[in-house]
C-alpha cells in the first residue's frame, strides 16, 4: 500500500519561528523527487527555497501563498511507494537545499487524476494503493532523466516567469552554466530589441486576510496598509531596539580620498584580480579596530559588561529589490584586499539575487555603510544592534581643498563614526574616526602599521 507522508515547515536555523509562504512550486497532483524544492518561502533573514524530503506525488498543500507559518506547521503530504522501500527510495531527511543527497531533482512531471493516489474510506488524506504508489515512482524515473533547469535563485525564476520567458532557452554564464539574473536581463533586452518583447505575467497579490480597523486613518483616507513582515518586520524590530535601548552619537569628519583612489588605480593596473573601493575601506576599518577594540564589542546590561570581541566579523549594507540587507565577511581582519574584494563581490550578488543564507546575514561585529552609492555626503545613521559602531562613507566627489598650501581640486569625502556611548567616550572615537581619515588622506600610514 501506499504511504501518505506528512511534510512539515522545518527549522531554518538562526532562531527563526516562522516563515511566509512566498510562491508553491508544486500543486496537488505534480510528482515531486527527493529534495525538490517545493515551497518558496521568507523568513525574518532571507527567501529560502524548501525541498522535500520525500519522493513521490504531491496529495495535499497547507496555506495560500502570503500565509504564515510557525515552524512545525504542515506544509504538504506526498504520497510515497512501498513502506518496505522507504527508508532507501523515498527521503533523505535533509530540508534545506545545498544540503540533499548530491542528486540532481527531477522536473516535476503532473500525475493524470486516474493515475493519483485515492484517499481509502477511513484513512488518512492521500492513502491509496501499491498500484498507484508504484505509478508516482515511476514517472519520477521518467522524469529525473530530463534534468533540472540550472538556476537556483528564486528571484531569476521570479523575473523570468513574469516576462514570460522560459529558463530552458537560456544558457547561463555562471559556473557550471548557472543562469544568473544578467542571464535573464540580456535575454530579455536582446527580446525587446527584436520587437518581440515577452507579455508579462504577474502573480496576483494575495487577498488581505485581516481587514483594517473602520477607524484607522489610513483607510479613512483612502491609503493602503503595508504588513511590516519578512525582512522589512525583521528591521523594524531591530532599529526600533537599537533606538530604545542604545543611546548612540555621530561625528564626522571631511577627508582628502585623492590619494586613496590613485592607490587603487595602481593596484589594479598591476593586473590580478580588481581591488574594490570597499576592500580598501573594509582593511582600514580592521586596522583602526585593532587600534580602538573598544569599537568592536557589544554589551551586555544584564552582567552590566562591555563585552570585547576577539574576531571583526564586518557588516556592509546592500540595498536590493527586497529591501536593505547587511550581508556579513567573516574574519574581515584576517583576509587582504584582495580576499575581501572578492568576498564582497560574492555576498553582493547573493544579496541581490535573494540567495543570501541565514548564516551569512547574521553574527556581525561592526559595521561599513558606503551610502555614498545612493548620491547622499552623509547621514547619521541607526546602529545595527547590537554592534557598537558604525562607519559610514558618503560620495567621493571633486570639491576645492587647501593641498601644500594651496587652493586646489581634490577628491573629498565624507566620513562619518556612529557609535554606542556606553562602550566609549568622545575621544576614542573621535581617535578612530581620525586614524580611519589618515589612511583615507595618506595610505602609506596603513601600510606602516601592517
Amino acid at each position: 500500500m501506499a504511504q501518505v507522508l506528512e511534510f512539515r515547515l522545518p527549522d531554518l536555523g538562526e532562531g527563526l519561528t516562522e516563515a511566509q509562504i512566498v510562491r508553491w512550486l508544486v500543486q496537488v497532483g505534480d510528482v515531486v523527487a527527493i529534495d525538490e524544492p517545493v515551497v518558496e518561502v521568507e523568513t525574518a533573514k532571507a527567501m529560502v527555497e524548501v525541498p522535500c524530503p520525500y519522493g513521490g506525488v504531491v496529495t495535499a498543500r497547507f496555506g495560500e501563498e502570503g500565509t504564515e507559518l510557525p515552524v512545525g506547521a504542515p506544509l504538504l503530504t506526498v504520497a510515497v511507494g512501498e513502506p518496505a522501500t522507504l527508508d532507501e527510495d523515498t527521503g533523505s531527511g535533509n530540508v534545506l537545499v545545498g544540503y540533499g543527497t548530491g542528486t540532481a531533482p527531477a522536473r516535476r512531471r503532473r500525475v493524470p487524476p486516474s493515475a493519483r493516489p485515492v484517499p481509502s474510506e477511513g484513512a488518512g488524506p492521500g492513502s491509496g494503493s501499491a498500484a498507484h504508489a508504484r505509478v508516482a515512482v515511476s514517472a519520477v524515473a521518467e522524469s529525473s532523466a530530463e534534468g533540472p533547469v540550472p538556476v537556483i535563485s528564486p528571484l531569476v525564476r521570479r523575473l523570468a516567469r513574469e516576462n514570460g520567458l522560459d529558463l530552458r532557452e537560456l544558457t547561463g554564464s555562471g559556473p557550471d552554466g548557472l543562469i544568473l539574473r544578467a542571464d535573464v536581463e540580456y535575454a530579455l533586452r536582446a527580446a525587446t530589441a527584436q520587437g518581440r518583447p515577452a507579455e508579462p505575467h504577474v502573480r496576483p497579490t494575495p487577498a488581505r486576510t485581516t481587514p483594517p480597523e473602520p477607524h484607522a486613518p489610513a483607510t479613512a483616507l483612502g491609503g493602503t496598509r503595508v504588513p511590516l513582515k519578512g525582512i522589512r518586520g525583521a528591521v523594524a524590530d531591530k532599529l526600533s531596539r537599537s533606538r530604545r535601548e542604545i543611546p548612540d552619537a555621530t561625528c564626522w569628519v571631511d577627508a582628502d580620498a585623492t590619494e586613496l583612489m590613485r592607490a587603487r588605480t595602481a593596484m589594479n593596473a598591476a593586473g590580478g584580480p580588481k581591488i574594490s573601493l570597499l576592500a580598501l575601506l573594509a582593511r582600514i576599518c580592521t586596522a583602526a579596530l585593532a587600534r580602538y577594540p573598544e569599537l568592536n564589542s557589544t554589551v551586555d546590561m544584564e552582567a552590566r559588561e562591555v563585552v570585547r570581541l576577539d574576531s571583526v566579523h564586518l557588516g556592509f549594507a546592500a540595498q536590493t529589490e527586497r529591501g536593505l540587507v547587511v550581508p556579513v565577511v567573516r574574519d574581515a581582519h584576517a583576509r587582504d584586499a584582495e580576499a575581501l574584494s572578492a568576498e564582497f563581490a560574492r555576498l553582493t550578488e547573493a544579496a541581490r539575487t535573494g540567495t543570501l543564507t541565514p548564516g551569512e546575514l547574521t553574527g556581525g561585529t561592526f559595521t561599513l555603510n558606503n551610502y555614498g552609492v545612493f548620491g547622499v555626503d552623509g547621514s547619521t545613521p541607526i546602529l545595527n544592534h547590537p554592534e557598537a559602531a558604525m562607519l559610514g562613507v558618503g560620495r567621493i566627489v571633486p570639491k576645492p581643498w587647501v593641498h601644500e598650501g594651496e587652493l586646489a581640486v581634490r577628491q573629498v569625502v565624507q566620513l562619518s563614526l556612529t557609535f554606542d556611548h556606553r562602550v566609549c567616550d568622545g575621544g576614542t572615537a573621535g581617535g578612530f574616526l581620525r586614524y580611519v581619515a589618515d589612511c583615507v588622506e595618506q595610505p602609506a600610514v596603513l601600510l606602516r602599521n601592517l
